[in-house]
Order: C-alpha cells, then sequence, then structure tokens
C-alpha cells in the first residue's frame, strides 16, 4: 500500500513538472516571436506560417525655407502588382472585364480591351507577379484596392502592393538644388541617406530612426501584420534660413544676366548682415544645349579664385590699422607702375593723374599695389599677418561640405616672388570662394564682427524644436571703429563717384565694390590681349547706411562685357531693388498712427483647452457652447461663440478652419501623417472627412 501511494506521488509530479516544462516552452516561443528574435515555425496540416522581424522605416524629416515653405519633401508611392493565379474561376470570368474597364478609366494609356489581353495573357503563363502601374499615390492605391476583384484583397484577389516607396521631391524644381543636395539609398542601412549639400550636413536629423515591427509569410508573399516591436522616430524637418522670395529673385537675376553675357557660369550669395544666415545662394552654369541650371558644383562654396579688385578693401584695411597710410594721402596714379621686372595697368588709360587713396579705392586704380608696396615692402609678413588677423586666411568652417582654405602666400615660400606683395594688394596670387570674399564684405557692414555663413536656423519634430542655430562671431571687431568709418565711407564712394556710380539704386544708397580679374583659360595659361579670360564680381550691402543684407555676384567667362560693375553689378542692384520693394522692414506702415476700431476678433477652430485660455489671456468675451473637446467658432460683434466639432473615431476627421498645430495634431493622433502647406488655418484637405483611417497614411493640408 505505501508502495503503491509512493508510485501515485511521483506520476503526479512527473506530470506536474512536464506541465511546467511545456508552459515555459510555450512562454519562450511566444517571446521569441513577440521579439523578432527568431524565425517560428507553425505546423497545421500542410499550412506553413513564417514570422519574422523587420525594419520600420521612418519618413525623412522635410527641407523648409526660413517662412516654412517646402524646399525638399518626401512623396510615397507603391508598385501594384496582381497576381491572378489566386482567383478563382467564377470570379475571373465574370469580373476581368469590369477590372480591365476600371484600369483603364484611371489610366488612359490603355484600352480596356489591352488591359483584359494583358491580364487574361498573365493567367495563360500561369504568371504570379504581373505589374500593373508603378509608383502609385496612395489615394491611387486605396482606388484600386476597391476596383472588381482587387477588392477581395490579396489572397483572393491578388492585388499585390509593394511596401511604401519614398523619394525625396523638389518642389520648386531646379531652384537651390546643389545647396540642397541629394540622397541615394543606403542598402545597409535599408534607407535614404543624404549625400550632398544640406541633405548630408544635417542627415542625423533628417533620418530618423528606424523601428521594427512583425511580418508574417503568406503564399503570395511577405506580409506587414501591424505589430509594432519598436516604434520607428519619424526625420526631424530642417528650417533653413533661405527665404525662397529673394531666392527667386536672385536666381532669375542670375540667370538673366548668363543669358544675356553668354557667360561660363555664375553664383549669387544674399546674407543677413547681423547674423550671417543665408537669405539666398544660387550656382548657375552654361549646359551643352545653352541653357543655364543648377550643376553639380557649388561655385559660391567650393570655388576659389582670384578676387580682383574685390580684395583691395582688404588691403586698404590692412594699411590703416597699421597707421601705414592716411586715406587722403595723394599718389601718382598715372595707369603704369613698374615692380621688380613687373608692369601693372590701370583699366583706364592714361591713368587718373595725382588723386588720394580714397579716390583711387573708389575708381579702382592698381595704384593701390603702389601704395601697399611702398607701405609693406620692408616687412611683407607683416601685411600677411594684419591679413590673418582679419580671419582671410583661413575657411569660415561652415556646415555644408566642400570649402577650401583660402590661399594666400608668405614670405620665403615657394611661390612668394619680388611681385607677390603688390600683385596680392589689387587680388593676385591670392585664392578666395565668393562666399569667403562675401564674409569680409558682412564684417565691414555689421560693424566689425566676422560672422560666420549660416544655411540652417533650427530643427524641428513637429512643434518641438530639437535645435536652434545662434549667430557665431569667428573673430569680434576685426578692425577699429575709425577704420571702418573710413572704410564704409569708401565702399559709399564707389557707388557716388568711382566705379559703380552708373548702378546705384535709386530708391536708396548701396555701399559696395566692383571686381574685374583675369583668370586663368581652359588650357591652365593667361591669353594674350583678346584672348584673355574674366571673371567679373560685385559684392556690397544695403541701404549703405543700416545695412540689412550683404551680397555679392560672381560671373565667370562673360563674352560680351567683363568689367564687374556692367556685368555684376546690374545683378546686385536688380536684387537689392526687388528686395527693397517686397520687404516690409524697408517701408512704414501706411495706416500707422490711425485710430484701432475695437471689433471682436475672429478666432480659428480648435482645441477647448487651447481656445479657452487665449481668450481669457486676450481678455476676449466668448460663450462656451459644448463641451466637447474639439469646437467650431463663430462671432458677432460683442463675443466670440464655440460649438460643438464632431470628431469620428475611426474616420478622417473634418480639418478645415483648424491651425496647423491643431490639424497636424489630430490627424497624427489617428495614426496618420500630414504634408502641410501655405500659411493660416486650413482651407482643403486631400482625403475629405469621413473615409476611413488607414495608418501612415498621408494626408496633405493646405492653408491660406
Amino acid at each position: 500500500m505505501a508502495t503503491e501511494k509512493k508510485d501515485i506521488i511521483w506520476r503526479a509530479y512527473l506530470v506536474y513538472f512536464g506541465f511546467i516544462t511545456l508552459m515555459l516552452i510555450v512562454l519562450f516561443k511566444t517571446v521569441s516571436i513577440q521579439f523578432g528574435e527568431a524565425t517560428q515555425f507553425f505546423a497545421s496540416g500542410d499550412n506553413t506560417k513564417t514570422i519574422q522581424s523587420v525594419k520600420r522605416i521612418p519618413r525623412r524629416g522635410e527641407i523648409l525655407d526660413v517662412n516654412l515653405t517646402p524646399l525638399v519633401t518626401s512623396v510615397s508611392s507603391y508598385d501594384i502588382h496582381m497576381d491572378p493565379m489566386v482567383v478563382d474561376q467564377k470570379t475571373f470570368d465574370a469580373e476581368v472585364s469590369d477590372l480591365a474597364a476600371g484600369l483603364a478609366r484611371m489610366y488612359e494609356d490603355r484600352s480596356a480591351f489591352e488591359y483584359e489581353r494583358m491580364i487574361r495573357g498573365a493567367r495563360e503563363r500561369k504568371s504570379r507577379y504581373l505589374l500593373i502601374r508603378k509608383k502609385v499615390s496612395n489615394e491611387e492605391r486605396r482606388a484600386l484596392s476597391k476596383l472588381p476583384i482587387f477588392d477581395k484583397g490579396r489572397l483572393k484577389g491578388g492585388f499585390i502592393d509593394t511596401d511604401e516607396i519614398i523619394e525625396r521631391k523638389r518642389p520648386n524644381g531646379e531652384l537651390l538644388r546643389r545647396t540642397l543636395g541629394s540622397c541615394k539609398f543606403n542598402d545597409s542601412l535599408g534607407m535614404l541617406e543624404g549625400t550632398k549639400g544640406i541633405e548630408q550636413a544635417f542627415n542625423e536629423y533628417l533620418s530618423g530612426e528606424p523601428g521594427e515591427e512583425i511580418e508574417q509569410k503568406i503564399p503570395t508573399g511577405w506580409k506587414k501584420t501591424g505589430q509594432i516591436v519598436k516604434e520607428a522616430v519619424e526625420g526631424a524637418d530642417v528650417i533653413t534660413s533661405i527665404d525662397k522670395d529673394i531666392q527667386e529673385v536672385a536666381s532669375s537675376e542670375l540667370e538673366r544676366q548668363l543669358k544675356d553675357q553668354k557667360a561660363k557660369h555664375g553664383c549669387v550669395v544674399v546674407m543677413d548682415v547681423k547674423t550671417g544666415f543665408v537669405k539666398a545662394i544660387s550656382n548657375l552654369a552654361r549646359r551643352e544645349d545653352g541653357t543655364y541650371g543648377e550643376q553639380d558644383f557649388n561655385f559660391a562654396i567650393g570655388r576659389k579664385e582670384v578676387p580682383g579688385s574685390t580684395f583691395k578693401l582688404a588691403s586698404l584695411m590692412a594699411a590703416l590699422e597699421d597707421d601705414k597710410i592716411n586715406i587722403k594721402d595723394t599718389v601718382d596714379a598715372y595707369g603704369i607702375y613698374q615692380f621688380n621686372g613687373g608692369k601693372l595697368l590701370d583699366a583706364h588709360e592714361g591713368g587718373y593723374g595725382r588723386i588720394s587713396i580714397k579716390t583711387a579705392f573708389e575708381k579702382s586704380s592698381n595704384v593701390i599695389a603702389k601704395v601697399i608696396n611702398r607701405a609693406y615692402g620692408n616687412e611683407p609678413e607683416a601685411f600677411i599677418e594684419r591679413l590673418e588677423s582679419f580671419g582671410l586666411t583661413e575657411p569660415l568652417g561652415i556646415d555644408l561640405e566642400g570649402e577650401p582654405t583660402p590661399t594666400i602666400y608668405r614670405p620665403g615660400s615657394d611661390h612668394w616672388y619680388g611681385t607677390s606683395l603688390p600683385w596680392m594688394s589689387i587680388g593676385y596670387e591670392v585664392q578666395q570662394t565668393p562666399l569667403q570674399t562675401l564674409a569680409f564684405y558682412n564684417a565691414v557692414a555689421n560693424g566689425g564682427d566676422l560672422v560666420r555663413p549660416q544655411f540652417v536656423q533650427e530643427i524641428r519634430r513637429g512643434v518641438e524644436i530639437v535645435k536652434r542655430f545662434e549667430p557665431v562671431v569667428l573673430r569680434k571687431k576685426i578692425c577699429s571703429e575709425s577704420t571702418l568709418s573710413i572704410l564704409r565711407s569708401c565702399l559709399e564712394g564707389v557707388m557716388i563717384d568711382g566705379t559703380g556710380k552708373k548702378i546705384k539704386s535709386s530708391q536708396f544708397k548701396i555701399a559696395g565694390k566692383t571686381g574685374t580679374a583675369v583668370i586663368l583659360n581652359s588650357d591652365g595659361r593667361y591669353g594674350a590681349k583678346g584672348q584673355r579670360s574674366y571673371q567679373a564680381s560685385f559684392v556690397g550691402y544695403f541701404p549703405a547706411q543700416t545695412p540689412i543684407y550683404s551680397c555679392i555676384v560672381v560671373i565667370s567667362e562673360p563674352k560680351k562685357e567683363y568689367y564687374g560693375a556692367v556685368v555684376s553689378g546690374t545683378v546686385f542692384t536688380a536684387i537689392a531693388n526687388k528686395v527693397y520693394a517686397s520687404a516690409l522692414t524697408y517701408h512704414h506702415a501706411v495706416n500707422k498712427g490711425k485710430k484701432i476700431e475695437k471689433n471682436t476678433p475672429s478666432a480659428m477652430s480648435g482645441n477647448k483647452f487651447d481656445l479657452v485660455r487665449a481668450f481669457k489671456f486676450l481678455n476676449v468675451n466668448y460663450e462656451l457652447l459644448a463641451q466637447s473637446e474639439w469646437l467650431r467658432t463663430d462671432r458677432d460683434s460683442s463675443h466670440i461663440r464655440m460649438r460643438q466639432r464632431a470628431v469620428a473615431k475611426d474616420a478622417v476627421p473634418n480639418l478645415t478652419g483648424l491651425s496647423a498645430k491643431d490639424a497636424v495634431y489630430l490627424i497624427e493622433s489617428k495614426g496618420m501623417n500630414a504634408h502641410v502647406s501655405g500659411y493660416g488655418r486650413v482651407v482643403k484637405q486631400s482625403i475629405p472627412a469621413g473615409r476611413p483611417l488607414f495608418r501612415g497614411g498621408v494626408i496633405e493640408l493646405t492653408l491660406d
């Protein structure tokens, strides 16, 4: 009896521990599937399913201008295929003609007869992957899925849509193409990666972080289950300092002049004087067909060349700071200047006679070389050290790749000759990029601070500011106030009595300097007279008395004219005039001082909590007629009324009348994404209210 009792106890323990072991195995398999740590097979007769974990690719952030106008955006598309073999014969025979007719209505490149013949042919060949359409939009995909046969889904209707294909698009075409940059698909990452320009420099913010989700293998391929292991972090938006309106003016004016001069290439940069934020940058070059467009090389940032007479400003700054000259000193400017066997000529045959150094600068006389050679001939290293103190020997350290170090030779080096000092003083044996030249002139405009040019102001993820970029001062007060005052007077004099007098604006004063430089021909040599290549420049700022913008225009190898004033100065003035005409900064308000009438303000629809808080803060009378989370508003002369705004749980909500912030929050809370264009309140939504929600879908919102 005791033995039997002992056997029963052992059997009970065996069953108990066997049950526990089985439960642990089941639990382990469940956890493995949940986190994608293993591929699990579930057998049921002849049906086998495979489950795996795959990357969930985040949506790449947008690149926007300073007013939040999209410059680069991500557009989703899908490839649609059909597996005609999964459709039962009865359904196929009854509905294939209707499917073909539906396809022909959507896409007119084929007739209904041609679509039907294509589908029947694929079925006869037993093809299981017939291409219906490449790169369809999400709206098209939804419409296709509702056509006869396709409305039965993947397993019974053969409707196969690929994973979302995300492409980068520039809504403004070629505008800013080189500076914005480009992307390519990185196979190892499984996502887009920036390769040039802003796309590359700020890739870590734009790309986001991949998530993880579960896929299940079915007879026709892999299918997402909707089970998210790890949420993807969407890419942040990059808010540039570019003003699209100024950019369009700069690009169009540069292109017009390049065409007129039949030039090889050119660039323009417009920069905010106080901060260094770039408002516009254009790089255009002649194509083989004679038209002009943005090319793969960013001339403004990456191409260093002899600056010519625009460098004379740095030479005068050095001599003034070292007390080598007085701007009122006079010199003999007779047009021919000899230096250790080398000869310089003035553009004006016969020179200008005896003139002041200030007049020599304004007339762009090469007698400046004589002035600097006399001042520093015995100590050329002092001249180089002074240029170094201005920040002219180092790169600016901008965020975008491709900026070279300026070329400035030193005494004792292999490239230093007896003519180096005088040649350098007028902008030869020196090489700078247009952006580096502009940064120096910008320092004169803003009171002596050399600021770093920047292209991006903020990084945002939704309404959250991830990072804000503040102005960066590279060198504080590169020269004294007295020197600044003299140089600003000289730059204004260029436009009044000097080489720029024919291009001055009639609306406001411009301060600037012309530059004309002989550059190497394509064979790497300087051409003989009549066969030379030139670079025409103009750099300065406006308005002269209270500078807001600085700008440089550089045009290479013009064919009709080559003087900086005629070729580049006219572009500068056209940009300045158009910016002046459209910028409220320059104009007094027409209704300033008028009596303000009291009236109930208009208000957007929105969230109850936000509306009530705003009305209380602004002391606006209101009437709350509903307690729902989202409200619509109307008003009369005395107060604002807030009424219920219905928001369906499983349908696309009505977003019209909402602010961009509220509309984006509301649609994203439903699992969809929003793409916003315009300003103000939502006036149009691409997917009508009441349509079914679909996770990850994109809705276009138009604001006005």
